[in-house]
């Protein structure tokens, strides 16, 4: 998955992984053929060329007559709050409907138009926003960034050079996984996180595959230089208005004012139920995590996507431009086996073929604090479904769409999809834990120093300066961020400290390691949540 053994801290390690699990479609051996031939009598607009359809209307409208069912099953097993769902099929949205709540503790209950957060549903979205520029001419996918966006520099000055848009949608630009989202938990902005992405270390060019939200966005945001526009206008401007996405925006501004949005939830730390969080504004990652939408708007999309960039008669994507998201640009996943399916990532999407060979495209999206989407197209079939929920990842979206998918082309389950990804969300979400325990300091574990040893300001060219100070109760602080966020460290032994992670990639207790010269001051401090790609080191100023 990644070019280091170790995934790094955050949940949105899963989303490689969950593109293998999922885009071969179902996995049962024991297929069947349809029941009876491609319905010919429905017309769909142009779109790019695909197979022949296998599945028939009465196909699709069986699926939709059962999903609802599993849908409040399932809500009922996980507790999930809130969820939204809506089927598209031959240019017609056949089905849309709201289930459960807003928010706990309040009546007010989902519709198709309930306004959620997308998360890195987000990402194929903006790739649609930047095939318009593409198909007007004021960019390509092969552009350099720089010929967009003259500042921006990674570490190594010929790939500064050669990176184009297109390698920075598709990961491959040798970004480490991730790069940079602890910046955004610091609270940093959208410029200074860009700018700082020339301090990771690059795994070789073209070669590579690391999922990274700030490099998309760097691509994303350099088009829009290019249209003169901001990012969040642009999206506005040629995406959503002309489709009549009137709940959709770009601007965390938009869902925060919306009367109508699903409130984010986390599971409690006790698992005994669910309780309402906060998710970070995503705006400094707008283009790969910051939409908010609705089902209803959303089908819009779809529909679109499906028809080639053509929307009601009109065209408004670009098709080739668009066509050229839909490729394969990098090996995401390699397979398992000889005769095993890779996982492959385009523009913005997971592509890959199921199990009849049919192209199929897919994204997943998740806030650890509160969010948790899927999109699903297969374009030989003219289907698509899209599923948001206002809880935190559990595999119960991409259950839902592969349910859907099972019933319309098996006529019955082939896999319990939700104990499937029940448990390999979850799991895949623990990435990142540190190996120390440091709730069980060791039994002969050296005490600390006096407070004055490790007293003072560190500094930190990526991350920023970073202050210990002693607090109120007489324990140690760390300050860090534009907003000099708070963390209060425990001792574990010796010069050794641990501090709770917090934000959209904690992962519970992370290290913080003194070292102390022969004066007794401290020269220098490591954070270990900081230091995966070796910038976690801080030097006393």
């Amino acid at each position: 998955m990644h070019r280091r053994t170790a995934a790094r801290p955050g949940h949105r390690t899963a989303a490689p992984l969950l593109a293998a699990l999922l885009l071969t479609g179902c996995t049962s051996a024991a297929a069947t053929d349809p029941a009876a031939g491609p319905d010919s009598s429905s017309t769909v607009p142009t779109a790019p060329p695909q197979p022949s359809p296998q599945l028939t209307d009465q196909q699709v409208a069986f699926a939709v007559d059962r999903i609802d069912a599993y849908v409040q099953d399932a809500m009922r097993k996980t507790g999930v709050p809130g969820l939204s769902l809506a089927v598209v099929h031959n240019d017609k949205v056949i089905h849309a409907k709201g289930f459960g709540v807003r928010e706990l503790g309040k009546p007010d209950t989902v519709t198709p138009d309930t306004v959620f957060q997308l998360a890195s549903v987000s990402k194929p979205i903006a790739s649609t926003v930047v095939a318009t520029a593409v198909g007007q001419k004021s960019a390509a996918w092969d552009d350099p960034v720089t010929a967009h966006d003259p500042g921006f520099a990674l570490a190594d000055p010929w790939v500064t050079a050669h990176v184009t848009i297109a390698d920075l949608f598709s990961h491959r630009s040798g970004l480490p996984d991730h790069a940079d989202d602890l910046l955004q938990d610091l609270g940093y902005q959208r410029d200074y996180i860009l700018q700082h992405l020339r301090d990771q270390p690059l795994a070789p060019f073209r070669a590579s595959y690391a999922y990274t939200n700030y490099g998309l966005t760097e691509a994303a945001v350099a088009v829009a230089r290019t249209k003169g526009a901001p990012w969040e206008t642009l999206s506005a401007d040629t995406l959503y208005q002309p489709l009549g996405m009137t709940s959709t925006s770009s601007l965390r501004s938009a869902y925060d004012n919306a009367a109508n949005k699903a409130v984010p939830h986390v599971l409690k730390s006790d698992a005994t139920g669910w309780q309402v969080s906060t998710t970070e504004n995503a705006d400094p990652q707008s283009p790969a995590g910051g939409v908010s939408s609705t089902v209803q708007d959303l089908s819009r999309w779809m529909r679109l996507q499906l028809a080639g960039g053509t929307f009601e008669g009109r065209q408004i994507v670009d098709t080739a431009a668009l066509s050229e998201t839909w490729l394969p640009h990098s090996l995401s996943n390699p397979p398992a086996a000889p005769a095993g399916n890779p996982g492959q990532y385009g523009l913005g999407w997971n592509v890959g073929r199921d199990t009849r060979g049919r192209l199929r495209l897919n994204h997943s999206g998740g806030f650890a604090l509160g969010a948790a989407t899927v999109v699903t197209l297969l374009p030989a079939e003219q289907l698509g479904i899209v599923v948001l929920t206002n809880g935190q990842p559990t595999g119960l979206p991409e259950a839902v769409a592969e349910e859907f998918f099972d019933l319309a082309q098996e006529g019955h389950e082939t896999v319990d999809w939700l104990a499937f990804l029940g448990k390999v969300v979850p799991a895949a979400l623990l990435s990142g834990v540190s190996p120390t325990d440091y709730t069980k300091p060791p039994a002969d574990a050296a005490p600390a120093r006096p407070d004055a040893a490790y007293v003072g300001t560190y500094a930190n060219g990526h991350y920023g300066p970073l202050t210990v100070t002693t607090g109120n109760g007489g324990a140690l602080v760390m300050s860090l961020g534009p907003d000099n966020l708070q963390f209060p460290l425990r001792h574990y032994a010796g010069d050794v400290f641990s501090f709770q992670t917090r934000g959209e990639n904690a992962v519970g207790l992370s290290g913080v390691t003194f070292t102390v010269g022969a004066d007794g001051r401290a020269s220098k401090v490591v954070v270990e949540q900081f230091d995966h790609e070796g910038l976690g080191t801080f030097t006393r100023s």
